[in-house]
């Protein structure tokens, strides 16, 4: 929805006042008529020192010679996105309006609506993207959710909000770019065996300043369900039934306006995950201590905080950890791909792999479907015993009768 622009040059009163006691003693104010409604209107801000409370002035007098508010001059980039979309989107293709305003809704205001225009940085940016491709979108929604947020703060730059545009962010595709590389070893991705997950479990609490158990806890439930770390942070005790040893699936933990935030899974899809008998003493173990309430978590950090893939990294010191051990690539998302190969090479079935998965397509489940040696050559002795039945069955070979040889007499 567009916003009409107020007349250029609002003209505004300004002053300094200095708040004794106050952490942030100097309160910056501007007032102005608006010039529809003729109510008079005021933005103020408690700044530090007097040169930041100047300097905030002076952006709202830029501001407001460009046309621009002062309360938007200062506007969440949600506020401010909703605001300016069909400025910021002129002359887009009809074709790319819907990849652009799914990658702002889903992800862009989420992540970073709840923050000003103004305090929006290249870092901030990169690591809203990072997030992004942690969390499973592919290359091409990562790329249309970074274009609408690049429109949407070139029309900040225009007008005056901000300098540079910090969404012109580069090496985020060198993510996917590893992952392609990878295509001729993908199980390079994966851990290769139960061990393996336990010794990277293990390490992790190790490395972690206080040694939590719980850190090794979730990273062994998150593989051995082929869970989103998300998701694992989002399980409650009534999710889980032990008496068919299944979890239902059905939120998620994700940043959002204000912080950390419970909502639906990725594309709102409920499933149902078999539990497996390797993990479920450490289920018992969590449901004991939370007292089986229902809407207790049941994986959270050791003072009770919800679980990101962020804090999981941090706490654990992963990218260490990992390097150390040899997995010099392995992601958090990549406990989820593990689960998910060894469920193909279990033989699971990819219908049934796709429901576990929670894919919207088996095109995006058969990616998991790719063969270690051992299955190549199991492939290749079947297909020999295959051939052999197949021989069997048409019963003896008739061999014809042998001619006999003639000698040929060469006549000269």
């Amino acid at each position: 929805m567009m916003v009409r622009l107020p007349p250029m040059g609002v003209k505004l009163s300004e002053d300094i006042e200095f708040r004794e006691g106050n952490p942030n003693p100097f309160r910056a104010r501007v007032r102005w008529f608006d010039p529809e409604t003729r109510r008079r209107l005021s933005r103020s801000e408690m700044l530090p020192d007097e040169d930041a409370a100047e300097q905030w002035l002076q952006r709202m007098r830029r501001a407001a010679n460009r046309g621009i508010t002062p309360d938007r001059a200062a506007a969440k980039l949600a506020e401010y996105g909703e605001s300016e979309w069909a400025l910021a989107m002129r002359g887009l293709e009809a074709k790319s309006m819907d990849p652009y305003g799914a990658g702002w809704r889903l992800r862009i205001v989420p992540t970073l609506g709840h923050l000003e225009v103004r305090d929006i940085f290249a870092g901030t940016v990169d690591r809203a993207a990072y997030g992004w491709i942690a969390d499973g979108c592919g290359m091409s929604t990562v790329k249309n959710t970074l274009a609408a947020l690049v429109r949407v703060m070139e029309q900040a730059v225009r007008d005056g909000i901000i300098d540079i545009n910090p969404a012109r962010i580069t090496g985020w595709n060198g993510e996917f770019k590893r992952a392609e590389d990878e295509l001729d070893d993908p199980r390079s991705l994966a851990l290769r065996d139960w061990q393996a997950l336990e010794e990277l479990a293990q390490a992790l609490v190790e490395r972690s300043a206080d040694q939590y158990a719980g850190w090794g806890s979730a990273v062994k439930f998150t593989a051995c369900t082929a869970a989103r770390i998300g998701e694992t942070s989002g399980v409650r005790t009534k999710d889980i039934d032990t008496r068919t040893w299944e979890w239902d699936v059905c939120r998620q933990t994700t940043p959002g306006p204000g912080g950390l935030m419970d909502k639906a899974t990725k594309g709102k899809r409920r499933r149902t995950v078999p539990i497996i008998p390797q993990i479920r003493p450490l289920v018992i173990q969590r449901l004991e201590a939370v007292g089986y309430r229902p809407m207790a978590r049941l994986f959270t950090g050791p003072r009770g905080g919800r679980i990101t893939t962020a804090v999981l990294r941090d706490a654990t010191h992963w990218d260490e950890v990992v390097v150390a051990l040899g997995y010099e690539h392995l992601r958090r998302h990549d406990l989820r791909h593990t689960g998910l190969t060894w469920m193909a090479d279990a033989g699971v079935k990819v219908h049934v792999l796709r429901l576990i998965a929670g894919h919207g397509s088996l095109a995006t489940t058969q990616r998991y479907l790719h063969p270690d040696r051992r299955a190549i050559g199991e492939a290749g002795m079947a297909l020999a015993a295959h051939l052999a039945e197949g021989r069997e069955a048409a019963g003896p070979k008739v061999v014809p009768k042998e001619r006999p040889q003639r000698h040929l007499r060469v006549v000269r």
